[in-house]
């Protein structure tokens, strides 16, 4: 005989005619719910036989948040940065973080599971990671069950909550403009994909500093990887099998700029003698490839430190008479210069260097 599945809170909250945050209000005590509303609250628990799982309480009684992390993002050095990041900051405040990727396949977002994975264990706060924090169905099902969410580099155009971010477009432009200044005028730019609003942002700020020397986009030289060490590689040989190659490589994060020094090693090609290579993010690859990557630090950690942060004001305002606009924040980044960049080579010694490619 198949056994009946245990009662949810999502179950408890039709049954008693409330939202799933208020039953996990009642649940941990937190003294925010009427106190009839919290009666018909225990007086379906009662009826359903619903007994909370251990995470719900083991947190009955804590004065800590109960923080869920999701992502899907393919650059593991962001996402090892971002998550050591809201671990200290969790552990220095005394909150507790549950971190879930929440996919039916590789591309499709379970929104059920979100629903019933954070409803179901109490969850009172959640940060987004791109390009979830881009997913308006996501973001609909979050305004729906009515958690205290912070996205992280939202298309802040188009989006209304709190966010934690920085500004690409400026970094990029940073970044292209230095190149620029050491003397290359043939920059390949290694695109990230198309779902990330940073590709986009990195690219027009790739474009931005270029149109001011007056030098236009030559699409021979753009390749387009997933912010992966593998389509790093495959996109610098395209890049550099170009008619006219390039002598300084940007790629759109350090994992990809490692894939393009490890092609340009296996085309004969010195880094940063024949080709620079510069990156964003300064996660730890920057420094453990050789060259050592010249790159854009992001502030990932303190990004972490920022969402965890803004969620504890948004739980702690919930229910306060005056509405604070969601915060915005946009932290800054900054340039690190290291061994993977130099001025290009003199004429004569790059035709030389183009036939060996």
């Amino acid at each position: 005989m198949r056994k009946k599945p245990q009662p949810t809170i999502k179950d408890v909250a039709e049954f008693a005619s409330v939202s799933p945050m208020t039953v996990s209000r009642v649940l941990n005590d937190q003294g925010m719910v009427k106190e009839a509303t919290r009666k018909r609250v225990l007086e379906a628990m009662r009826a359903l036989n619903y007994r909370p799982n251990l995470m719900a309480r083991s947190l009955a009684g804590r004065s800590g948040l109960f923080i869920g992390l999701i992502y899907r993002n393919p650059s593991y050095g962001y996402l090892s940065e971002f998550l050591l990041g809201a671990l200290s900051s969790c552990r220095r405040l005394g909150h507790n973080l549950v971190v879930e990727e929440p996919f039916l396949d590789r591309n499709l977002v379970n929104l059920e599971l979100i629903e019933r994975r954070f409803l179901d264990t109490s969850i009172q706060a959640l940060i987004v990671v791109p390009p979830l924090s881009d997913d308006p169905q996501l973001i609909d099902v979050l305004e729906r069950t009515k958690i205290a969410y912070v996205c992280v580099s939202p298309r802040l155009g188009t989006f209304a909550g709190a966010s934690v971010g920085m500004d690409d477009i400026a970094a990029a432009r940073e970044m292209t403009s230095y190149l620029l200044d050491l003397g290359h005028d043939r920059i390949g730019l290694i695109k990230g994909p198309a779902d990330h609003r940073a590709s986009e942002l990195r690219l027009t700020g790739y474009t931005q500093a270029l149109a001011e020397r007056g030098i236009p986009v030559d699409p021979s030289i753009l390749g387009e990887g997933n912010f992966t060490y593998v389509s790093g590689m495959h996109a610098a040989k395209a890049i550099l099998q170009a008619d006219n190659p390039p002598t300084a490589i940007f790629a759109s994060n350090d994992d990809m700029a490692a894939g393009a020094i490890a092609t340009a090693h296996q085309s004969g090609l010195r880094v940063p003698e024949d080709v620079s290579v510069v990156g964003f993010d300064d996660t730890a690859t920057a420094s453990a490839v050789w060259p050592p990557l010249t790159t854009i630090r992001q502030p990932i950690r303190k990004m972490a430190d920022a969402a965890i942060e803004t969620l504890e004001r948004l739980v702690a305002g919930a229910n306060s008479p005056s509405k604070v606009p969601p915060q915005k924040l946009c932290l800054p980044h900054k340039l690190i210069v290291r061994e993977s960049t130099a001025a290009p080579k003199p004429p004569a010694l790059a035709s030389a260097r183009k036939r060996s490619v």
